[in-house]
């Protein structure tokens, strides 16, 4: 499992502790120093089950900077969207798990971070 955080955050905080209290074993990403590629972006949107949009945060100075709230949503504008979020990466929805099973989800709640962990092997779903 691995888990990108950016530690100032404090949802990613609090995935980050529920994941050691239930001794998870599980690698840390930073994911604003060691940004992912937009290979890996799209890999890891495939296994959300995601679009692009879906997990920008355009509220974010940079997506108003860049106007994302006007690109439209649709299949000839993913690439943009994904080179986007590979070149700025804050605004990247977070925490983001990738489970063992081969899924991955936005882990903003507990309950995500209990699916995650179910989903791994380790802990019992919420």
């Amino acid at each position: 499992m691995e888990i990108w955080i950016n530690p100032a955050c404090s949802k990613c905080r609090s995935a980050v502790n529920i994941l050691d209290e239930e001794g998870a074993q599980y690698t840390v990403r930073r994911y604003l120093e060691e940004p992912p590629t937009a290979d890996e972006l799209r890999a890891v949107l495939e296994r959300l089950g995601l679009e692009p949009w879906d997990i920008t945060r355009t509220q974010e100075a940079e997506a108003k900077e860049l106007g994302v709230g006007s690109w439209e949503r649709t299949d000839a504008e993913r690439g943009r969207w994904i080179e986007a979020l590979a070149a700025h990466p804050r605004l990247i929805q977070r925490p983001i798990i990738t489970a063992d099973d081969g899924s991955a989800l936005v882990g903003r709640s507990e309950e995500a971070v209990r699916d995650a962990l179910a989903r791994t092997g380790g802990g019992e779903p919420a």
